[in-house]
């Protein structure tokens, strides 16, 4: 069936809405827990190139110097905040500092995280215990905390950091996977909620990426071999390939999105 005229002149002026600029994150502040290392790193860094300034809460202060100095080169502001995730009350105490240094929060990142490699029958209860409380409990607060000032100011963006195991039960490590499905739920339940405030809530799942936590898996040939026959792409992903997937969800280009959980993991679902 033809378009009418009137059909024809909106899909114009829709298409002539969208601009580039949508992509900045220029004037917005970005919270990133455990942005000072690994992945976390990467992200932080990626806000920055974005235009956003930093504010990176973090167990210990391993790396600080560094994020500074790569976020300051881009001409952005950073600060931290050492703060253990996992203690009643510190994710308010986090936002509330946030929001002190800065002035306003537009941007959660849940990316602090932990991992425990056992075989199930030698799984330990302190082991799940702690993987649960940074890996969920401390997304969900910290969530919460943030959604409260998203809330008044009627915008703002939250970006969890799921996994494979989001997806799939994995081997030897049932506290993260338990976690990992935990934070695709916790995603679907903010968006759903939060979207009357206009705030899109989503989350990236990377795929196996070179980061220390994989360095045990990398170096277990057989194991290795396994995961990179899986790969349609054909080989492990690089910690700045996940910074384009943060720096869209975090961006006005991304509104229409609420609710997802996004694989970056060369095609490693598809197979």
């Amino acid at each position: 069936m033809a378009q009418s005229k009137e059909e024809i002149n909106h899909n114009t002026e829709s298409l002539n809405q969208f601009k580039m600029s949508w992509f900045s994150l220029k004037g917005k502040v970005a919270i990133i827990s455990g942005g000072n290392t690994g992945l976390g790193q990467g992200y932080a860094v990626a806000m920055a190139e974005a235009g956003a300034d930093v504010f990176i809460p973090t167990f210990g202060e391993q790396g600080w110097d560094d994020t500074r100095k790569l976020i300051e080169d881009r001409g952005q502001r950073v600060e931290f905040m050492q703060a253990d995730l996992t203690k009643e009350g510190i994710a308010d105490k986090v936002v509330s500092e946030a929001m002190r240094k800065f002035g306003h929060i537009d941007i959660l990142v849940n990316n602090a995280g932990m991992i425990k490699r056992n075989p199930l029958l030698q799984s330990n209860d302190e082991d799940w215990d702690n993987v649960i409380a940074i890996n969920l409990s401390a997304v969900y607060h910290l969530s919460l905390a943030a959604s409260k000032e998203f809330a008044k100011q009627r915008s703002g963006k939250i970006v969890n950091i799921g996994s494979m195991l989001s997806f799939q039960g994995g081997k030897f490590i049932p506290s993260y996977t338990a976690a990992k499905h935990g934070v695709a739920g916790l995603t679907k339940a903010f968006a759903s909620e939060m979207a009357a405030y206009n705030v899109q809530v989503n989350a990236i799942a990377p795929g196996y990426i070179k980061t220390a936590n994989t360095e045990p898996i990398r170096a277990d040939e057989s194991r290795n071999n396994e995961i990179l026959g899986r790969i349609p792409a054909g080989h492990w992903g690089e910690p700045y390939e996940l910074m384009g997937i943060s720096v869209y969800l975090a961006s006005n280009a991304a509104n229409y999105i609420n609710g997802a959980i996004i694989p970056v993991d060369g095609g490693y679902l598809v197979r």
